[in-house]
């Protein structure tokens, strides 16, 4: 019912109504009338006040502040709700409500699991597992004592989330992380790296073997992933090996190819799937590919297709090899390889970190002009060089010119990661208040560091030439440290510079980026976050000035991990940060991380090496005999787990940053606070007297 006090004073008497304009004042309503709409208004308020009550009742139309009511009622437990699944409190509650109907089935872990950490999952009950004598009762006939050595599946899981071989009881507590098969426990295994695609990415070839590729555009061997099939929102089955992000393994694959061959559906291998490979324009179906291994030294690889045979191509997705049957001079793939986070460019969402302006000319390549150096000078100093493929790009270096109060953006397309590969160095100049960015491109080397700086240098004025560049911009992109990667995966050129300022005046700002050494004058501000400076060494260095041994310009450091020496005139600020470096043997260096100022600038909730000179510290962690640092999984760029800290790192280290996240790099992850969450949330559906154990399978 609603209240109107027009329409309460239209059923008075027609005396009352006549009375009471007799008493109004002219162009307003008598007394009897304003008192109707007075209780009209009030009837109304109490009428929305009650329908609020009803709404309050249901989780989906309460109000904002009811929320946390509701969810004491039910006995929710707040987390930091850092996983996207999770950011929603109202949606949070919704859920526990619905899972409180599964609670205590391993259903209902394995989502949350999924759910709140953002990451594969899989919950394993351990007493299905354990090599007993069976009740006749209850009998599990896949749970055979010894495995059966004809199948490949129970070798090739073996100590992963997905081992289905009897093991004895262990009876160390899981709680702790010592144990495992035991009655009482259940398993969490979380698979935390991603699953990047890279779509018709062309192969590298190998030197000296026109049959063999790689599929990494740096030339490298890396191991291919799997593209994750979801789930669904409410998981009604337990996760299977394609359902997580993981290494794809060389069994596994073949399988898949058979089955396609027997007229099963493609799982791994196909358009859209995991993997997916082309020659000269066509995709080679199944039956043409031969899985199996490549490995050997370049030019001698074992198991390479017959010529004679009836297989095209032979991959092994375990080192990202392709050996082909005849030689062919354009080979694509598409696949899927690992990493930690959306950082260094890639084909994940990062449209919202385009600067330029919507209405500046856009020039498009390949679409538009061939080469980016062509699309560079069509743009005559302002406007956006957009790439829109992954292909790989060769340019014999690069002219950047941007006019007075001009902006040049050179990024990939959003959904594209595209390879540049340099013969010389790109050099960015700039009018007055003349501003670059660079956005999700790969930037490799093909040349001798003896001749050019840097791959990317902002050089002084030249006679004639003058720089006034304002403003130089990298985001996600990787600058690959040591230039180029040999096929071991190890740098070409270890520690040579990567990004060259000879001005002081230009501002450079870098984030979610990988790189190389960095060289700046005294007097240049430069400002990172969220990324790598890797000298390839702890003793290499990192950051100096342009002679690599002076004092650099003022250097911030937020979120970012460093792989080698400092020496900066001022550390404006350092926070949530690992330093890792130490001086080699005769090293002149006076400490492994040196600031000439000390009186300004501060150095907060990093790890830092031994005997650093800096501002003033708070809360940080310096390395002394003794005391647990970083422990990382690897410190080569390119593999999988690049920069990663193992779970096994100590809290001051792995749960020292200001919130309660990791210091370094990843930072922006708050992984710890995904597995604190993830641990809160169990506790609230795990089964009387059961134990749960958290392993992380990447």
């Amino acid at each position: 019912m609603s209240f109107d006090g027009q329409k309460l004073f239209a059923l008075l008497p027609a005396l009352y109504r006549l009375r009471d304009g007799q008493l109004a004042q002219p162009r307003q309503v008598g007394p009897l009338e304003s008192l109707l709409l007075l209780i009209a208004e009030q009837l109304a308020a109490i009428e929305e006040d009650l329908d609020q009550l009803y709404d309050n009742q249901f989780i989906e139309t309460c109000a904002p502040w009811v929320i946390p009511y509701i969810g004491d009622l039910i006995g929710y437990q707040e987390v930091k709700g850092v996983a996207p699944a999770v950011a929603s409190p109202r949606a949070e509650v919704a859920h526990t409500i619905s899972f409180r109907r599964r609670k205590g089935t391993v259903l209902v872990l394995e989502q949350l699991a999924r759910d709140v950490t953002g990451w594969g999952a899989h919950a394993v009950e351990f007493f299905k597992v354990l090599a007993t004598t069976q009740y006749m009762n209850h009998v599990r006939p896949d749970d055979f004592y010894t495995p059966n050595l004809r199948d490949w599946k129970p070798r090739v899981y073996m100590d992963t989330g997905f081992d289905r071989t009897a093991q004895k009881v262990d009876v160390r507590r899981i709680a702790v992380g010592r144990g495992r098969y035991n009655i009482q426990n259940i398993g969490v295994f979380l698979w935390s790296l991603n699953s990047y695609g890279a779509t018709s990415a062309p192969a590298t070839p190998v030197a000296g073997n026109p049959l063999c590729f790689r599929f990494s555009p740096l030339g490298r061997d890396i191991p291919l992933f799997n593209r994750p099939i979801f789930q669904g929102a409410d998981i009604t089955a337990a996760a299977r090996p394609e359902n997580v992000p993981d290494r794809l393994r060389r069994q596994v694959l073949c399988r898949d190819i058979q089955n396609i061959v027997a007229g099963a559906p493609a799982v791994y291998y196909g358009a859209g799937k995991s993997l997916i490979l082309s020659i000269n324009g066509h995709a080679v179906p199944a039956p043409e590919i031969q899985v199996c291994d490549l490995s050997g030294a370049d030019g001698s690889w074992v198991n390479m297709p017959a010529a004679s045979g009836t297989y095209k191509a032979a991959i092994d997705p375990q080192l990202g090899r392709i050996a082909l049957q005849t030689a062919a001079p354009n080979v694509t793939a598409s696949y899927c390889y690992g990493f930690n986070a959306d950082m260094g460019g890639g084909e994940y969402p990062r449209a919202d970190t385009f600067a330029s302006s919507p209405s500046q000319a856009v020039v498009r390549v390949p679409h538009d002009v061939a080469d980016i150096q062509s699309a560079l000078n069509a743009l005559a100093g302002d406007g956006i060089v957009e790439i829109t493929d992954s292909r790989l790009y060769k340019a014999n270096g690069l002219a950047v010119n941007v006019k007075a109060n001009g902006h040049i953006e050179l990024r990939a397309r959003d959904g594209c990661r595209p390879t540049l590969v340099l013969h010389d160095e790109m050099k960015v100049t700039g009018g007055a208040d003349a501003i670059f960015d660079l956005n999700g491109l790969l930037v490799t080397a093909d040349f001798s560091p003896s001749a050019p700086a840097a791959l990317v240098r902002i050089p002084a004025p030249a006679s004639g030439e003058p720089n006034q560049l304002s403003l130089l911009r990298l985001t996600h992109c990787t600058l690959v440290p040591g230039w180029a990667l040999m096929p071991g995966g190890d740098a070409q050129f270890p520690g040579q510079p990567i990004f060259v300022t000879e001005l002081a005046g230009p501002q450079v700002e870098i984030s979610k980026s990988i790189l190389g050494t960095i060289r700046a004058p005294e007097l240049a501000a430069l400002k990172i976050s969220d990324s790598f400076v890797d000298a390839n060494d702890a003793t290499g260095v990192a950051f100096a000035a342009l002679d690599g041994a002076g004092a650099g310009g003022a250097l911030t450091l937020t979120g970012c991990t460093v792989i080698g020496k400092i020496h900066s005139t001022l550390l404006s600020l350092v926070s949530n940060a690992i330093i890792w470096a130490g001086l080699a043997a005769g090293d002149p260096w006076k400490a492994a991380l040196w600031a000439d100022r000390r009186q300004q600038g501060c150095v907060r909730y990093s790890y830092l090496p031994s005997g650093s000179i800096t501002p003033r510290r708070y809360q940080c962690v310096e390395e002394t005999r003794g005391t647990p640092g970083p422990l990382f999984t690897s410190l080569r760029y390119g593999d999988p787990a690049y920069g990663k800290l193992l779970p096994q790192t100590a809290d001051s280290v792995r749960r020292g940053a200001d919130d309660g996240g990791e210091m370094g790099a990843f930072h922006f992850l708050l992984a710890p606070l995904r597995e604190s969450d993830l641990r809160i949330r169990i506790l609230e559906y795990l089964p009387v007297g059961m134990e749960f154990g958290i392993f992380y399978e990447t």
